[in-house]
């Protein structure tokens, strides 16, 4: 494993929500961060079949353009019922003709495909969290964290704080959604902890833990 030296990095993401919860993320860690979407960098196609892939891509992208180490994440929900989707196309559920994200209406549609399938009752509603973080260097090594969370999807939406489908998704264990939880609830992780909630927190503490030595 690569550990990371710089203190300075690029967020590969133009997404605002994911964007705000890393920097959150490693913040406490000291370190400065700049986003793909402060850089006015181009989105990558995000051609991967795996959050794996599409997590490399994006790091990749950042990484060479900007000439630094540069982390990305690529997340998502994978709905038992739903045979795993949405899975990596996640995002794709909530695009709109005009190219814009509705994540409301993303999530009107998880319920409308469960409730054809049948699945109303809590046990029948299973799903997960899926994060995977990728750290790339310019010359192209990389390394790969991955975090999931157990929980359901619930309906209806509750909460305001959060972003994406997480007033749908109450994690294993809470009577809440993480669309009902502050950030620091939703993650339960910092430097130190030995436990972390949420899918990018269980990915962001393998990553401090494996490069940082946090």
């Amino acid at each position: 494993m690569r550990k990371l030296v710089d203190k300075t990095l690029v967020v590969a993401s133009h997404n605002a929500g994911k964007i705000r919860e890393i920097r959150d993320l490693i913040g406490p860690l000291g370190f400065q961060a700049k986003s793909a979407a402060d850089l006015n960098f181009v989105e990558p196609e995000e051609t991967g079949t795996t959050f794996e892939e599409n997590a490399t891509i994006k790091a990749l992208a950042s990484a060479r353009a900007s000439g630094l180490p540069a982390l990305s994440d690529d997340s998502g929900l994978a709905i038992d019922a739903l045979g795993g989707a949405p899975g990596v196309y996640t995002a794709n559920w909530a695009e709109r003709e005009d190219g814009s994200r509705d994540f409301a209406m993303a999530m009107e549609k998880v319920e409308q495909e469960l409730k054809e399938k049948g699945a109303m009752a809590p046990e029948e509603r299973t799903a997960r969290f899926v994060s995977v973080l990728c750290l790339a260097w310019p010359d192209g090594h990389v390394e790969l964290f991955r975090g999931e969370v157990e929980g359901q999807v619930v309906w209806p939406p509750r909460g305001t704080s959060g972003f994406g489908y997480d007033p749908v998704f109450q994690p294993e264990g809470y009577a809440t959604t993480f669309g009902e939880m502050s950030a620091e609830e939703k993650h339960g992780w910092k430097p130190g902890d030995a436990t972390a909630l949420s899918h990018r927190a269980r990915a962001f503490k393998l990553f401090a833990e494996t490069c940082l030595g946090a």
